[in-house]
């Protein structure tokens, strides 16, 4: 529904996209099924539900975009029975996490210009284990991670498990560099449970994006930072953004460091006085009454 309301805000023609899905719960592959319909697009989810891994219904299919957000660190996925996949072109996946086997199935069905948005749960970029570590140096160094987002907490009615975006791009405007954007202070709570990211979040998002794709981001400590592949390899080809943009500037309020520590210091050793001053009151108020502390 997004991708064809992008189309026509941009004056294009949906008539020129075709639409490919797959859904392995029936429940959900009939909804999707009508929802098309109801907005008059055409798509192909194949003849009906299906396992992803198992039946793959749409195996010589090579997008031009991708975008998904599959199940989260799913474990007991069927790797045992897929261990000679063709899909795998950077590796097995770990038979108790198929984050890097949805990854790759993605990537697999990418065109030579294909480009792709996912979200993932945040293990997946600096998970070790399983031969993750492996995986993920592979796709690295194919020059296939174009952008890193780290995401707000609570933005899923699902799961609180924390998520970042990986964008990857067969044709990299920056080749060799990925974008890290550390989004995490973003968003604003519409419920005690739940967090948006707004318009103007996104905005933001975009025009950071594009600005690096340009080649002329001006990066910001604590929000963007431009890596090569060799700044990810000194990093164990780990993908937190936080290790790239580092700690957000705080403001200088002109006040000399030795001075600011001798003050501090000073109201420090107030507090502490102060506190033990309360403390032995308590304590003879407790005596009082037959307790002792």
């Amino acid at each position: 529904m997004q991708s064809t309301k992008f189309i026509e805000s941009h004056q294009g023609n949906i008539q020129n996209i075709s639409v490919y899905g797959q859904e392995a719960n029936p429940t959900t592959w009939k909804m999707c099924q009508m929802n098309l319909a109801i907005h008059g697009i055409e798509g192909n989810l194949g003849a009906a539900a299906a396992d992803t891994f198992f039946n793959d219904l749409h195996p010589t299919l090579k997008a031009d975009y991708i975008l998904a957000n599959p199940p989260f660190n799913m474990s007991a996925w069927g790797a045992d029975q897929l261990q000679e996949d063709r899909r795998w072109l950077f590796g097995i996946p770990p038979g108790g996490n198929a984050n890097f086997a949805w990854m790759q199935h993605m990537i697999f069905h990418m065109s030579a210009r294909g480009r792709m948005g996912m979200v993932l749960a945040n293990g997946s970029l600096s998970s070790q284990t399983g031969g993750e570590g492996e995986i993920r140096q592979k796709i690295i160094e194919a020059d296939l991670v174009d952008c890193i987002i780290a995401l707000p907490t609570q933005l899923f009615y699902s799961t609180q498990i924390p998520a970042s975006l990986w964008f990857i791009n067969k044709q990299k405007k920056q080749p060799g560099k990925t974008l890290f954007v550390d989004a995490r202070k973003m968003g604003t709570l519409v419920t005690r449970a739940l967090r948006e990211l707004t318009e103007s979040d996104i905005e933001k998002l975009t025009e950071t994006y594009k600005a690096f794709a340009d080649g002329k981001l001006e990066e910001e400590k604590g929000y963007s930072a431009v890596a090569t592949i060799e700044d990810m390899a000194k990093q164990d080809y780990i993908l937190t953004p936080g290790r790239y943009v580092g700690i957000e500037e705080m403001d200088d309020d002109g006040e000399p460091f030795a001075e600011k520590m001798s003050r501090l210091t000073g109201e420090l050793s107030e507090l502490f006085a102060e506190s033990a001053e309360l403390e032995k009151e308590i304590r003879q108020r407790l005596g009082a009454i037959g307790f002792e502390v």
